[in-house]
């Protein structure tokens, strides 16, 4: 919006949704600006260094969207592992006995059992953790400071290095934050530890994850599935990798826009938490609530 500039030099707090563009620096010189308050866990749209200069703090929501995101990681881990999609289509394509045939023949697994492994055991992590746990799934997980140990260990979940992690997760979901530590955490080389036939669920960041390297896993049969939410640009470029997949492989591949943490019920929360959070710096001047920066 070509008038934000203006908006900013006036104003004392901005809020804004954690899905978005980069906001340069330069936007914020000479303004009022004395909070962002993010209506959800990611800062990556904000010079955080800049912010922290300029005496700007930064406020987010962590977990608002939990329940939303476990929702997500557990509906799409199972539409991989049951085939709905596939089934969808040879039904459609008067394949119906066929397709039950098959689906019987190979044994399709349910939750139970399964090993799931979670990378990035914050809030978020926890709660999907949590979810797969309640469905009878073991947990392990990657993480070097898991923010609720005393929770861990209700769910007996197993700290693992990333490789051991991959090699045994038959699930494998990423919920942690787009760092330069964590940028292309997840290439060809790690792609190819995970087990054979095993489904990645990213509902994190794009940058995470090789998008041309899962593209070539599934392929080639290596991995199972995989449900992406987040793209290494947003919107994707027309000839992002993920969407000029073959057929074959575009049945075991679910894309959805950056929508796994939007539910009716978790806007509520993250819009609540958020403009409670501004009021109370605006009002009471007292210091905002889950300080990033």
């Amino acid at each position: 919006d070509s008038e934000l500039p203006q908006y900013l030099a006036a104003a004392r707090a901005l809020v804004i949704p954690a899905v978005g563009s980069k906001l340069p620096a330069e936007l914020f010189e000479g303004s009022r600006i004395k909070l962002i308050q993010v209506t959800g866990a990611g800062i990556d749209r904000l010079d955080a260094e800049a912010m922290k200069a300029g005496g700007i703090a930064i406020a987010n929501v962590p977990g608002g969207s939990s329940t939303a995101i476990a929702e997500y990681a557990v509906s799409n881990s199972l539409a991989l592992l049951r085939r709905t999609f596939w089934a969808d289509g040879e039904l459609r394509n008067g394949l119906y006995a066929e397709a039950r045939q098959r689906m019987v023949s190979e044994s399709l697994a349910g939750l139970e059992g399964l090993t799931v492994g979670v990378v990035g055991l914050g809030v978020i992590g926890m709660a999907v953790a949590q979810t797969f746990h309640s469905l009878g799934s073991r947990i392990v997980y990657h993480d070097p400071a898991p923010r609720d140990v005393d929770l861990v260990r209700q769910i007996d979940a197993v700290a693992l290095p990333l490789s051991q992690l991959l090699a045994e997760a038959d699930i494998v979901t990423l919920h942690l934050p787009l760092l330069p530590s964590t940028a292309s955490l997840l290439g060809e080389h790690e792609l190819g530890q995970m087990k054979v036939g095993a489904i990645l669920i990213n509902a994190a960041r794009g940058g995470i994850v090789d998008e041309l390297a899962l593209v070539q896993h599934l392929a080639n049969g290596h991995l199972g599935g995989a449900a992406v939410d987040v793209y290494s640009s947003e919107p994707p470029a027309d000839d992002n990798p993920l969407f000029m997949a073959a057929d074959d492989v575009g049945r075991r591949l679910i894309l959805t826009p950056h929508i796994a943490g939007v539910t009716r019920q978790a806007w509520a929360n993250l819009f609540s938490s958020a403009w409670n959070n501004v009021e109370r710096f605006l009002r009471t001047n007292e210091l905002p609530e889950n300080r990033v920066i």
